[in-house]
């Protein structure tokens, strides 16, 4: 067993319901904002990815994000501040994203993936006891405090996500 089994479960159920969700979405459909004081899926999607990128590469290991790194910004058509991830964003700000592609909205949700989980199947039982400053929280927590939070903040977005196609297409819309 590893040490970040349980947490890969979590993620993984819920990245492969984050999978359904946005499976057959068109850029209009993944930019679609029940009302004006909601997200998109397209803008849940961006954050949490950002989020789960900014703790994984920028927090825990000391390397480039995949958001830079790998020209995600760029293909956004964003800035590559790697603090940019939503947080504090007004209705306004979320209103007047112009999310990209769907295949590239897609593409940065499946490199932060691969990227996370290849990072978490590596961490050791020694890895998640190390006590450190771990921005955003100001304490000093564990690796492991750190990670079950981002996996909560993720499967709250994955959820988000679901539950915004559900407004959009309805009951039944995970059989089509």
């Amino acid at each position: 067993m590893i040490p970040t089994e349980g947490i890969l479960t979590a993620l993984t159920r819920n990245w492969e319901m984050v999978d359904r969700a946005l499976s057959g979405l068109n850029e209009a459909a993944l930019a679609w904002q029940p009302s004006d004081q909601a997200n998109s899926i397209a803008w849940t999607l961006w954050h949490m990815n950002r989020v789960l990128d900014t703790l994984v590469h920028t927090r825990l290991q000391d390397t480039p994000q995949v958001w830079i790194r790998d020209g995600w910004s760029q293909k956004y058509g964003m800035d590559d501040d790697p603090e940019n991830r939503g947080v504090g964003w007004t209705a306004e700000q979320v209103a007047a994203m112009q999310p990209p592609s769907a295949a590239v909205q897609l593409g940065y949700f499946e490199a932060v993936k691969n990227s996370a989980k290849q990072y978490l199947e590596s961490l050791s039982y020694a890895d998640m006891e190390v006590i450190r400053v771990i921005l955003p929280a100001p304490d000093p927590r564990t690796v492991a405090a750190a990670v079950g939070q981002v996996t909560w903040d993720n499967v709250a977005h994955g959820g988000q996500i679901a539950y915004i196609r559900g407004l959009r297409d309805g009951m039944g819309w995970y059989d089509r």
